[in-house]
């Protein structure tokens, strides 16, 4: 018998893990109040543009977003609230969070480069097939690592100013998931499915 013409392998895996995780404010709500607080500072200085929010507004189509975690974890302690403020302008974004340490299938899976990393956003559609993977950070995060560790990170000089790196590092992320709406919006499944 051979494979259907749309097929994921991991589906199973990711809609169990998906419907186990958590809503932003669960996941700050059942983690340690240190880290919590951490993440609610943090979410006091990003805001998305007005442009942002009608632009992520419009969407049409279901982004199931699963971050695998780690509540203690700086990067994703920037990024949460990133991803929570993106989700709340978009009425078609559900927002999860599994800590990393909950499920050993998922965060095997979910490796980078070999190793366990956090936050890893896996950005599924409305039938949990991955659309795109993306984790840990952004490419402004890691031209300014490169530049901090290893010198200038590229010639063209985009490393970004300490003042705009979340700014652009939210730009980064509206980047990401506007493409994977425009794979779903132009998916043929979901076109003859929702008829558009």
């Amino acid at each position: 018998m051979s494979d259907p013409k749309y097929l994921d392998r991991n589906q199973a895996l990711f809609r169990d893990v998906f419907e186990k995780a958590h809503s932003y404010e669960a996941y700050l709500d059942r983690s340690e109040p240190k880290h919590a607080d951490r993440w609610r500072e943090a979410a006091k200085h990003v805001a998305l543009t007005d442009e942002q929010k009608a632009f992520v507004g419009t969407f049409t189509r279901q982004i199931n977003w699963l971050v695998l975690s780690g509540v203690w974890c700086g990067d994703c302690v920037r990024q949460g609230p990133i991803f929570a403020a993106i989700a709340a302008a978009a009425p078609t974004i559900d927002l999860r969070f599994t800590e990393r340490q909950e499920g050993e299938e998922i965060t095997d899976l979910l490796r980078i480069n070999g190793a366990l990393k956090v936050p890893v956003s896996v950005l599924l559609s409305e039938d949990f097939f991955e659309v795109q993977r993306f984790g840990d950070r952004t490419l402004s995060t890691y031209r300014a690592k490169a530049q901090r560790e290893i010198g200038a990170s590229c010639s063209t000089g985009l490393v970004v100013g300490q003042d705009d790196a979340l700014a652009t590092e939210t730009a980064e992320w509206i980047d990401i998931i506007e493409r994977v709406h425009l794979v779903l919006r132009t998916a043929p499944m979901l076109r003859e499915r929702h008829g558009d």
